[in-house]
């Protein structure tokens, strides 16, 4: 006979916290959102904790460099997309680790074969005026000039005109050497009243970028997570299948942590890796598995090793798991019971494994709810692909700007090492689909929003963390009705009302 539930598995949105008392000390500037990453021993500190309580996913149209760099200096960690080759996703690895703040690595690049046309689109694409040129087009090519929009005028240069007749030629830049310091870099912007000032090998091959309005950014992010050499901290993805190569590669790249990327965790798959993983490199090597949705699954992986463990099932928006094989659960009720038995499994054991909540964040309330459930910390797919640093192109749909977004479950991720069940090295069908969501802008601005969410509502919680949150938090399930009740409603909405919602 199959095991039945009789109750209803939940989302978050059938769910409201109810206030408790504000104290006059619980103001958001006083609340703390740090949240442990990994395992740790009662009376311990965990070898990584999260200044923010959220990482990227491990998705090719979510977490590239550019993610990795600017997700830590938040406070949080990317999880570096598995679904490549291993050199591939070592090098993104490595050009994190190595990222300076101030040197950026040129995003716009184009050959001096190209035309203003090329210039243009680009900058209609990424909003940035400063393109690098160089001998092959790519972000570390030989560096030829540099075009601004100082070096043309749309009245009087065709849009075909080729790019060395009017760029600024290497000749006539004012450039850095590799190894200088930003304070030197900066002292050459202001001494030659420059906006840019290129950084060059010994064999002009261009390194990084250093802007003027950069100057302070390195002291705006006092939230950034570094390791104990004061290099940001980051993440990569991995599966069951190639770890063996994998792995040895993604640590000497740098990487703090690994996950195991897989849409069902419960599987002898994952201990066989976690326990390769663990006996090859021991406690130095960080490794988080799942997804799992009940407390069978989370027993089986914490006994197996894993340093914290996701939980979720199909609740992703580009997931259709659930529709095409019918195994999940409401992310609310898997969080549920996880956090019960992760609870459980601390006062008989004395190590604490962190939860990981994957999927069914639709609103920013819900990054609260999920963390008053007991998630330490939230893995979020579509909140991050919208915005710059994210790796898929920004396109105009009709009159609006949206950015690619698909998941590892479609044909496009093509990650049948995830996905293939059946040993051919493939996939029978697709559990993910390709989409778009409306392009929001710098992550930083938007998490700066919805971490300013959180610490409203928790200081309504009278909560100064996220354990505290945890342990006193009232949770209440809501009708249908007052569902409705809680947007705005019975009135007519001004074209200018501001968009109430960030995720």
């Amino acid at each position: 006979m199959p095991h039945y539930y009789n109750e209803p598995s939940r989302t978050f949105s059938e769910f409201l916290l109810i206030p408790n008392l504000t104290t006059k000390e619980c103001i958001p500037g006083n609340i703390s959102l740090k949240t442990p990453l990994t395992k740790f021993k009662r009376g311990e500190e965990p070898d990584i904790q999260l200044n923010v309580p959220v990482v990227s996913a491990i998705m090719q149209s979510v977490s590239g460099t550019e993610m990795g760099i600017s997700l830590a200096r938040s406070g949080g960690i990317a999880f570096i997309f598995g679904s490549q080759t291993i050199e591939e996703q070592a090098e993104m690895v490595r050009k994190v680790k190595g990222y300076k703040a101030g040197f950026v690595v040129s995003s716009l690049n184009l050959k001096p074969d190209q035309t203003l046309e090329d210039v243009l689109e680009l900058k209609n694409i990424t909003g940035h005026s400063t393109v690098a040129i160089t001998e092959d087009g790519s972000p570390n090519g030989k560096l030829l000039g540099i075009v601004t929009s100082r070096d043309y005028r749309l009245s009087r240069t065709e849009p075909s005109t080729v790019i060395s007749e009017f760029m600024t030629p290497f000749e006539e830049l004012i450039y850095g050497k590799e190894g200088m310091s930003l304070s030197e870099a900066n002292d050459m912007i202001w001494d030659h009243k420059l906006n840019c000032l290129p950084i060059i090998d010994s064999n002009q091959n261009l390194c990084y970028l250093v802007f003027r309005k950069d100057y302070d950014s390195h002291k705006e992010n006092p939230d950034e997570l570094l390791d104990e050499d004061k290099r940001l901290i980051v993440g990569a993805g991995i599966n069951s299948r190639d770890h063996v190569e994998r792995v040895p590669a993604l640590i000497e790249a740098g990487a703090d942590v690994l996950c195991i990327d897989s849409s069902d965790g419960y599987s002898e798959w994952q201990k066989d890796t976690i326990e390769y993983i663990k006996s090859k490199y021991g406690n130095k090597a960080k490794v988080g598995a799942g997804n799992v949705v009940d407390r069978e699954g989370f027993l089986y992986l914490a006994e197996a090793g894993a340093d914290f463990i996701k939980v979720g099932i199909g609740g992703g928006s580009i997931c259709i798991t659930r529709e095409q094989k019918g195994i999940g659960r409401g992310q609310a009720t898997s969080i549920m019971e996880v956090a019960e038995a992760r609870n459980e499994y601390f006062e008989k054991t004395g190590i604490y494994i962190p939860i990981c909540s994957d999927g069914g964040i639709v609103h920013d309330y819900h990054m609260t709810l999920a963390l008053a459930m007991g998630a330490d910390f939230l893995m979020l797919g579509r909140y991050f692909a919208r915005f710059d640093e994210s790796p898929t192109r920004k396109l105009k749909v009709g009159s609006n700007y949206v950015k690619e977004y698909w998941g590892e479950g479609s044909n496009r991720a093509r990650n049948w090492e995830r996905y293939d069940d059946t040993g051919k090295g493939k996939m029978d069908f697709e559990e993910g689909v390709d989409s778009y969501v409306p392009y929001a802008g710098k992550l930083k601005d938007n998490l700066y929003v919805s971490m300013s969410k959180i610490r409203s509502t928790m200081s309504s919680c009278g909560s100064k963390t996220i354990k505290e949150l945890q342990d006193t938090a009232r949770i209440t399930l809501v009708s249908a009705t007052s569902i409705v009740e809680g947007g705005a409603h019975d009135v007519i909405l001004k074209d200018n009302t501001p968009n109430r919602f960030n995720s």
